[in-house]
This record gives C-alpha cells, structure tokens and sequence, in this order.
C-alpha cells in the first residue's frame, strides 16, 4: 500500500454542479509528487493558451503533497496552481497555516474547481460530504469576516479560505487567505481573481482521516532526533519571525527603498523584527506540523491603530508596504498588512503599486483628481491606507493599480515603463537582484515571473552553504561566474519542496542534511526507495514542465529579463551601492546547463531524458 497519499483527488465543476473524484497511478506520483509539480501537470494538459484566466475554462488547483499529514516536520503547506490573471501564464501561490493539512484529512490529496458559479458558493468538504453552498450572505465580507461565520455555522473546528472583496471584485493581484486572522496567503499571481471570477467566496474543510505512513516507527525517530536541532538552528526566526531579516538586508543592500531607488534607508531599525516584538508582540503562531514558529501576533493598544490584533507584518510586508514607499511607522503598516489581509491582497504586489503610484504622482503623470484627493507623497501613511481600499474596490487610481504595475504603466504610457518593476507582469518581492547576483537570474528564469522562493539561492549569497548541492561555501554574491548552474540546481531543490509540499525554512533546520533527510522522510512516508539523484531530477522535470506551459503561452528568451532599473541603474549608496548583474551571460550559461536552445526552449534530448515525450 502507497503511504502518503489519501489516493483521491476532488473535482468540482461550479457550471454543472458535478462533484467526482479521480485516481493517479503511482507512476504519476512518483514522477510529480504533487503541490506544483502535479498541479502543473494537470494545469499544462486541462488549459491552453487559449484560456482565459478569468473565464471558466480556467482552472483552480489546490494541491498538497505526500507528506503534509504526517509527521513530517514543516511539510503542511498548500499549493495553487492555475493560468494567472495577472501575466496571463504559469501562475503559483503557496500558504502555509493549517488548511492544506485540513484538506487531507477531509480525505483529499488535492481540489480542481473549474466552471463558473452563476451566484455566489462557497464549498464544505467534511470526510465523504462534499456540498456547494449558498454564499450570498457572505459575499462582500472580509475574509476574517467570511472565517467567523462560517465557524459559527459549521462548527469552530472548521478550517476555511476564502477571498475578500479584492477577489470579489476580480483585482489581479488578489489573494485566497486562509486561517482566519492569522492571515495565511496564497497571494501571488492574482489566483484570488481566479477564485472571484468562479464566484467562489471560501472553501471550508473539516476531517479526521490520517494518511498512512509506511514505516511510522522509522519517521517517528528520525523526527525525535531532528525535531531540538532545527529548533534550535532556527532561534531567531522563532524570536522575531521573518522581520529579524530587516538590519541585516537593509545593511546589505538588499532591501527595495523608494520604488527601487534609493541605497540606504536609515530609519530600518523602527519596522525592524526586534521593535515589533518589544512594541507590539502578542504570542507566538506555528503553522501545521511547524517546529520553528516564525508567525507572530500583534496588539496595539493605543494611538490611530489602537484595537489592530491580529497577525504581524512579515519581512515582505514591512520591506513593500514600508521601506519602498519609505514608510517607516511599523504601526500604519501593521494596519496596511491587516487590511490586506481582510480583503484579500497580495502585500508584495499591492506595496510595489502603490510606490510605482508615488512615484508617477512625483513626476507628474497622476494627480490629485486621479487619486480622490490623496497625496502620493512617500512616506505618507493615510496615502497607503487609502489606496489599498481604493485598489480594493476598484475606485479611481485603484482601478488601474489593481490591474499590477505592468498594465498600469502600459496605460499611463512614456516615462511610467520605465520605473515599473516586474518580471513578466509580476512585481518583484522584496530582494534586489543588485545586492544578489544570483535572484537576477533567478527573477528572470522564474515561471510565474519574480519570485524569490523560485530558487532561494540569495541566502546562500548571505553566509549559508549547500555541500548537497556541491556548495561547501558561501558563493560571492557580486559574482556572475557558476551562477547559472548555482541557480538551476536550487530551483530544482525548491520545486521539490514546492512539491512535497514544505516549508523552505526548513533548509535553516536541517542545514548539510536538507536532501538526505527530506528524502529519507519521503520514502518511510511512501514507501519508495527514491535516491537524492531522483528526487533531484524530478525536481528538474518540474521546473521545465512549468517552462513548457510558458513556451506554450508564447513565453521565450525576450521574456526573461529584468526591469530596466535593475539592469542599468545603480543604487549609489548602502552594501550595494555599484552592483549590477550581467544577466545575459548568465542566461547563456543557464540555457546550456539546462539544456534548452538559444531561446530557452527545452531541447528533445532534455525532455526525453526527463520522460516528458
């Protein structure tokens, strides 16, 4: 018997109000694991170019894998796959919380929703009951809202995601928010759009079965052994969550400040991790399965925000919504993070297109009759606020912002091109490729666009080492030179990951023994016999798996570059103050380690040897 996995994946069609389930052979699995690698399988077979993102051709995957459920520690994340909104292709979001656990114990390895519902549903998924359900008494809530009352309808051990009015109102960087007000996002890529124009408000799950593990006794041990090590490799995260990164970014030069412009941001100590946890820390939250606990919850008491509790801004958050639109009051972007959060927006996307929106208010291509009356000025906090509702809503600039910084610029024209940053019409996260060689090719060659979990190789350009991968020392990260295979066997690794599906923190708890003990936890969950060398190369087939999606959607070479300001200005100031990456050369070098032509397209060869034939 195959350990793991539930062996059924549920389909849910909202045109037809069919409801089936289906099988995949081991073979399969084997082959894709699940998360994105068989979610973009599926994706690559069920859509085309053809598709719409918004029409209900276009499906929504949520994907687990075969170790979230088990004891496997950090592996309870979730993946959505679908045809993105926002760049019209590959499109990705991961979350962590307790949903995707949730869904597994409902006795699910994954959910396809396709079609359209001609009212608003939500989905209820207890064991072997499966109902689409009335939503039109919450449809226009908030998702901490929506989280409530379907808790005080279906019982408060229920676990939900659901969109907020972001998703309702089909903005393309919308967001599926999961676990009430701890806020857990699968945010990138606009699948919260998707999850609108479906007409699907949440998804609610509740269960008590428990995948089988092989060799439980085995696993059992090895966690017992592993469970003091990674904790105590990963303190700081567990003191200051991902915000204990600030200083040491900052100092870097690797945090964004003011649209990418600016070198040093001297004020980073105030919206750093250390202050949130002595200002405004309330207890501490882990995610399904977690030993580490980098979420936290925050309290403020007093001032313009008093009353704010709910979950703390993460180091994206704080760099996006604060350091670029040089925002430094902690405060007013915790309460931005929290309406994102309520209605369902990407921080990332929703912080880069509100500094693209200051900076063409700075020079004079919006104005105050484009804005309601807001002055874009940066470091305005009530501007911040005021356009994350207005983008929300659709409403005056915010109409045009929700559509992402690509077409934004596009429709503002001239000089706005120029200072939109994105990698095919995602907005960059909040790591410059200036300070990190590797994240510029890694940013390029990323199938949903900018990602900086794509690869995750800039921590290992920060002191960390990967001997596994061949890496015994940290990499100079102004070094062009190896990259390109240094990039390419890390997005592989992550794919597994993104896969399996985990939580990459991880890597900081296991350290030297990241793919040996991930492997050795794979096959006492299975039952396999997989070797680091194929889970490694299944990795590989995933990553081009997504690149064939792409090449499909007329996605080649041209594509894979970076925003001009990256490229070709320097930030003059800080720990990056002269660096840019020569990212052509890598590129060539990329190409040929992978196996792909000039064009970056996968050769025969390449894909035979992956069995994509």
């Amino acid at each position: 018997m195959l350990g793991g996995y539930m062996g059924k994946i549920l389909r849910v069609d909202l045109s037809t109000q069919e409801i089936l389930t289906e099988t995949f052979q081991e073979e399969i699995l084997r082959k894709y694991l699940g998360g994105s690698g068989l979610g973009a399988k599926i994706l690559l077979e069920e859509t085309t170019e053809k598709t719409d993102p918004l029409g209900p051709d276009n499906i929504l995957i949520f994907m687990t894998g075969p170790l979230v459920g088990t004891r496997a520690l950090n592996f309870g994340r979730h993946q959505v796959v679908t045809k993105s909104p926002l760049t019209g292709i590959y499109g990705e979001a991961n979350s962590g919380g307790t949903w995707g656990v949730h869904l597994k114990r409902a006795g699910y390895d994954g959910l396809i929703i396709s079609g359209r519902s001609s009212k608003p549903v939500y989905l209820w998924l207890n064991n072997d009951i499966v109902q689409i359900r009335d939503a039109s008494s919450i449809w226009g809530k908030d998702t901490f809202e929506t989280d409530l009352l379907l808790k005080r309808e279906l019982g408060s051990d229920i676990v939900t995601c659901s969109i907020g009015q972001a998703g309702e109102n089909l903005v393309k960087i919308a967001a599926i928010m999961n676990d009430g007000i701890h806020g857990r996002a699968a945010a990138r890529c606009g699948v919260g759009a998707v999850m609108g124009s479906k007409k699907l408000k949440a998804i609610a799950v509740k269960g008590d079965l428990k995948p089988y593990t092989v060799n439980e006794k085995a696993l059992k041990k090895s966690i017992r052994n592993w469970s003091p090590k990674i904790r105590e490799n990963t303190l700081e995260m567990n003191k200051f969550g991902t915000s204990e990164m600030m200083l040491r970014v900052e100092a870097s030069g690797d945090l964004p400040i003011k649209n990418w412009t600016g070198g040093i941001f001297s004020t980073a100590e105030k919206i750093s991790g250390q202050t949130i946890s002595k200002k405004l820390y309330k207890k501490r939250y882990y995610c399904a399965q977690c030993v580490i606990g980098c979420g936290k919850t925050i309290q403020i008491k007093d001032g313009p925000y008093a009353g704010l509790s709910g979950a703390a801004p993460e180091y994206e958050t704080l760099g996006m919504l604060g350091a670029n639109c040089l925002i430094d009051d902690v405060e007013a972007i915790s309460k931005a993070n929290e309406l994102c959060n309520r209605y369902g927006l990407d921080t990332i996307s929703t912080g880069a297109v509100i500094a693209f929106a200051m900076e063409a208010y700075e020079r004079g291509l919006i104005n105050k009759n484009d804005t309601a009356g807001f002055e874009l000025h940066w470091g305005n906090n009530e501007a911040l606020l005021g356009m994350i509702h207005k983008i929300t809503y659709r409403e005056n600039i915010g109409e045009l912002l929700g559509e992402g910084v690509r077409i934004a610029a596009k429709k503002l024209g001239g000089l706005a091109q120029e200072f939109a940053l994105h990698v095919k019409g995602l907005e960059l996260p909040g790591h410059d490729p200036r300070a990190k060689y590797s994240n510029a090719l890694a940013y390029a060659t990323s199938p949903r666009g900018a990602c900086h979990m794509n690869a995750f190789s800039y921590e290992f350009e920060n002191g960390l080492a990967m001997p596994e991968l061949g890496y015994p020392e940290t990499l100079d990260r102004f070094e062009t030179e190896g990259k390109a295979e240094f990039v390419a066997k890390f997005q592989n690794l992550m794919a597994i990951f993104d896969s399996l599906i985990g939580c990459k923190f991880l890597i900081f708890g296991l350290k030297d023994e990241t793919i040996k003990t991930t492997v050795k936890w794979l096959n006492f969950v299975t039952g396999w016999d997989i070797t680091p060398e194929e889970l490694l190369e299944t990795g590989e087939r995933i990553v081009t798996l997504k690149r064939l999606y792409n090449i499909r959607c007329g996605k080649f070479r041209n594509d894979d570059t970076l925003p001009p300001r990256i490229l070709n200005e320097i930030r003059g100031a800080g720990g990056a103050a002269e660096g840019l990456p020569h990212l052509g050369k890598m590129l060539n070098e990329y190409y040929r380690y992978r196996g792909w032509n000039e064009f970056g397209i996968p050769k025969k060869e390449t894909l035979e040897r992956l069995a994509l034939l």
